[in-house]
Formats: C-alpha cells, sequence, structure tokens
C-alpha cells in the first residue's frame, strides 16, 4: 500500500505553547487513518496543518512525495463539524451550488446515490435531522471527487442508529479507494472503521498501529474493575491492580483466580465489572484520562 500522506517533524506553537511538538507519520492510500487523543492533545491544529487550512511553525507534510499546494489541495475533501449553507436551499439544490464550485467532480446524481440523500432531496436542508444533515454534509465533502476525505468528528450527537448508517457510509466510500482521515471521541467509531489510529497527547504522539494490535499489546486476557477501595498487599503483589480515577482495573489471563484471590483477600466485589479492554481504556492507560477530557 503506497504512501499519500507523510508529516514530518511538525511543530506548530500559540502564545509560546507547543500544540504540535515535532510529530511524524505516514498515511497510506485507500485506508482509513484515525488520529485520535483528548481535548488540548493537537490532533485538531494537526489535521488543520494537514488540510492546507493553517502553516506549521517547521516540517513539511508532503502529498504524493511533494509538499502541499494548490493542486494538491483541490484533491482533498473536507466534512467539518460545522458548516454554514446557504438559507432556503432545498438538498439537491445545496447539492448542485458547491458541485458548481469545481470544474471537475462526481456526477450529482452519484452523490444522491452514494450518501443516500434521495429521501430528502426537496427538503429545506434547514429542516433536516442531524443524521441527514451529516449525510449532506459528507456528500458536498465528495463533490470534486476527492483522493483524500477528512472527516472531523462526523458523527457527534447523532443517535445510535443514525451512527452506524452513517459508518456504512464511510466504509462504502472507502472501498471506492478514497482515503480517509478521521478524528473522533467515539472509540467504537475508531474500533469499526480505522486500519490505523495514531494516539496524540500533549502534542505528541505517544502510540500507533491498528487497533486491534494496540490493544493485544497493552492488554491480555480481561480486564476487572472494581470501586476503588484499600487493597492487601497480596492482591498488590499478584493482580498489580493500576488507579484509574475511582476504581482499580486489574489486567488477568484467568479471571476466575483473580476473583478467588479478592474474595479470600474480602475486597468488596459490589460494583464489579469484568470485560475485554478497548481503546477507551488504552487511553486511560497512557494518558490518565478518556477521549473528550483534558485542557
Amino acid at each position: 500500500m503506497s504512501t499519500i500522506i507523510e508529516v514530518n517533524n511538525l511543530t506548530k506553537s500559540f502564545k509560546g505553547i507547543k500544540a504540535v511538538d515535532g510529530i511524524s507519520f505516514t498515511v497510506k492510500r485507500g485506508q482509513c487513518f484515525g488520529l485520535l487523543g483528548p481535548n488540548g492533545a493537537g490532533k485538531s491544529t494537526t489535521i488543520e496543518m494537514m488540510e492546507g487550512i493553517s502553516a506549521p511553525d517547521s516540517g513539511e507534510i508532503l502529498f504524493e512525495g511533494q509538499p502541499l499546494n494548490r493542486e494538491s489541495l483541490k484533491r482533498i475533501g473536507i466534512q467539518f463539524q460545522n458548516t454554514a449553507l446557504q438559507d432556503y436551499l432545498t438538498t439537491r439544490e445545496t447539492v448542485r451550488l458547491f458541485r458548481s464550485f469545481y470544474e471537475q467532480g462526481l456526477d450529482e446524481q452519484e452523490i444522491i446515490a452514494l450518501c443516500q440523500l434521495q429521501d430528502f432531496l426537496h427538503q429545506d436542508h434547514r429542516k433536516l435531522s442531524g443524521g441527514q444533515r451529516q449525510r449532506l454534509l459528507l456528500g458536498l465533502a465528495l463533490v470534486n471527487d476527492p483522493d483524500i476525505l477528512f472527516l472531523d468528528e462526523p458523527t457527534t450527537g447523532l443517535d445510535p442508529h443514525a451512527r452506524r448508517n452513517f459508518w456504512d457510509l464511510i466504509r462504502t466510500i472507502k472501498s471506492k479507494g478514497k482515503t480517509v482521515v478521521l478524528t473522533t471521541h467515539y472509540m467504537d467509531e475508531a474500533e469499526f472503521l480505522c486500519d490505523h489510529i495514531e494516539l496524540m497527547d500533549k502534542g505528541k504522539i505517544i502510540e500507533r498501529g491498528h487497533p486491534g494490535v494496540l490493544l493485544q499489546r497493552h492488554f491480555s486476557g480481561a480486564l476487572i474493575r472494581i470501586p476503588m477501595q484499600p487493597l492487601t498487599e497480596e492482591v498488590q503483589t499478584q493482580l498489580q491492580p493500576k488507579e484509574n480515577h475511582e476504581f482499580w482495573d486489574i489486567n488477568t489471563h484467568n479471571v476466575e483466580q483473580a476473583l478467588a484471590l479478592l474474595v479470600q483477600s474480602h475486597v468488596s466485589l459490589e460494583g464489579l465489572h469484568v470485560k475485554s479492554a478497548n481503546l477507551d481504556d488504552l487511553f486511560l492507560k497512557l494518558t490518565g484520562q478518556q477521549l473528550g477530557e483534558g485542557a
């Protein structure tokens, strides 16, 4: 799989504070690439530089081996969290307006079919539901038939059904050879969609890889979570619990053996939870906070 974007030693500061601190990574053609991190991690600043919206203080961003320029930016599509649209236009009229901005791009009917806009083509875009509006904004990001599609937290505020429908759309678009760069606060979304993720914290990349590989690297077996309480030295030594806000997290290969030791040590099991580790647990382990938290 060839490289489509290469980021080398990228830095960006605001008022003397480094928002992005010398990060490097590559985005492969045709993959869904996730840039994830708590609020204030620097991911939005990084994405804005990749989109050509702001310039880095130092470092470089290469598109197919060449510095970003006007021509390469024409091959990028962006779905922002909030996009101002012309009032009093229907869905079809809005698609037609945005398509007119480009000499070349997808056919209007292809956009409508790809993003499933048929049922509300004649409806004023201001009256669309959250899921319908996001599908429209996705269509607008595709009008120029981009090679790379940037999605900035595209399912924020959607109900679970609308989110899953949107995920299916993204997978369909990816199957057509598009490269997708995604930021999201939903860990199930990242695990479902992303082929590769980069985890950011305090302006630096702290971990990278396929979601499944990262979870195998940092966790094994099951995760036992119990409310914070005093633990015996034997429990501390044998189970090596980690503090997680108001809970203890115990990573174990043998759940029955671990539970037996907790009972034997008179540890209260009220509120106990046993589950497989997910990306949210990985963020807690690496950064001490969940996505959506932070400065």
